[in-house]
C-alpha cells in the first residue's frame, strides 16, 4: 500500500483542546473522508496537511518522495479548497482566473472556463465573488482547483453549501479526478454529509476530541460492524454489547462489532449490513462528550 501522506506524532495544542495523532496515513489513489462532529479537530488537521498552519509538533511527508510541504514543487502538486474568504470578496470571476494563472504553473485557464460552464457558475466574468451564493462560491473554488494539474486534493467540507444535485456532481468529479491518472491521484475531504458522500468514499477516518478513533476502507468497516435490531425486552441486556443503541416502544437497534454477535445469541435479533453513516454516528456517539 502506497500512502500519499504520512504523518507522525502530530500534535497541536489550543486552550482547552489538543490535536493528538500518533500516526496518520492517507492511502494513495483513493478518496478518503474525514468525519467527526463539530470541534473534533477536522479543520485543524486539514490546515496542517494543507500547509496553512506550520506551528505544530510532529512530521508530515507527502508523496513517494516523503517530501515536506515547503520542498520544491510540493505545493504545486496539491490542490486545496476551504471555507471562509478563500477568494477575496471584491475579486471578479475573471480576476480569480488571473490570480490562479499567476500563482500556479499547472493552472489551465481553458479548463477553468469549461468547468465554470459545466458547473453553471454565473457567466459574467466581471461578477464579484461577494455577490455569489455560498454554493456558487464553492463551485468557483472547485473550478479553480480542478483546473490545475495536481496529484492530491485536500477539500474542507466541499459538500456543505451544495444542493443535492451538485453534491452528486461533486462525487462524479471526484471519481473522474481519481481515475484520470490510474491510481496516482488522491482526494482527502472532510464532510458532515456522510450519506451523500458515501458513494464516493473509499476510506474513512473518524475523529473525536482531537484523536482518530476509527479508520479503514469502507468495505472493511462494513464487515467489522453490523446493524442489529431486536425486541424491547432484550434492549437492556444487549446494550453493553453494542457500540451505540437507540430504543423505542417497538424495540431497539444499534451497531455491534461483528466479533460480538455470538454474545447476542438467544436475544432474537435481526442482523443487517450498516451504512457508513450508521457506523460513523455510532462510533462518534461512543467517543463524544454529548450525552445521549
Amino acid at each position: 500500500m502506497e500512502y500519499v501522506i504520512n504523518g507522525t506524532d502530530l500534535r497541536k495544542r489550543f486552550k482547552g483542546f489538543t490535536l493528538d495523532i500518533p500516526r496518520l496515513q492517507i492511502p494513495q489513489g483513493f478518496a478518503t473522508a474525514l468525519i467527526g462532529e463539530n470541534g473534533a479537530g477536522k479543520t485543524t488537521l486539514m490546515n496542517l496537511l494543507a500547509g496553512i498552519r506550520l506551528d505544530y509538533q510532529g512530521k508530515i511527508q507527502y508523496f513517494r518522495e516523503n517530501a515536506g510541504i515547503d520542498d520544491e514543487g510540493v505545493r504545486e502538486r496539491i490542490g486545496y479548497t476551504g471555507p471562509g474568504n478563500y477568494y477575496l470578496p471584491h475579486w471578479t470571476v475573471n480576476q480569480v482566473k488571473e490570480v490562479n494563472e499567476l500563482l500556479f504553473q499547472r493552472f489551465d485557464p481553458a479548463v477553468f472556463k469549461r468547468l465554470c460552464r459545466e458547473l453553471a457558475i454565473p457567466a459574467d466574468p466581471g461578477k464579484e465573488v461577494k455577490t455569489l451564493s455560498d454554493g456558487n462560491r464553492t463551485k468557483l473554488m472547485l473550478a479553480g482547483v480542478l483546473a490545475r494539474d495536481t496529484e492530491l486534493l485536500i477539500l474542507e467540507e466541499p459538500a456543505s453549501p451544495l444542493d443535492p444535485l451538485m453534491r452528486d456532481k461533486l462525487c462524479e468529479m471526484i471519481r473522474e479526478y481519481l481515475v484520470s491518472r490510474e491510481g496516482l491521484r488522491t482526494v482527502f475531504f472532510s464532510t458532515h454529509n456522510v450519506a451523500d458522500m458515501e458513494n464516493v468514499t473509499d476510506y474513512a477516518i473518524i475523529m473525536e476530541q482531537g484523536c482518530i478513533v476509527e479508520q479503514g476502507f469502507v468495505e472493511d468497516l462494513k464487515e467489522k460492524y453490523v446493524l442489529v435490531k431486536g425486541e424491547e425486552q432484550f434492549a437492556r441486556q444487549a446494550g453493553p454489547l453494542l457500540v451505540s443503541q437507540t430504543r423505542s416502544r417497538m424495540g431497539f437497534e444499534g451497531i455491534c462489532l461483528a466479533e460480538r454477535l455470538d454474545r447476542l445469541a438467544g436475544m432474537q435479533v435481526a442482523v443487517e449490513a450498516p451504512t457508513l453513516s450508521q457506523i460513523c454516528v455510532a462510533v462518534m456517539k461512543a467517543h463524544s462528550r454529548l450525552q445521549f
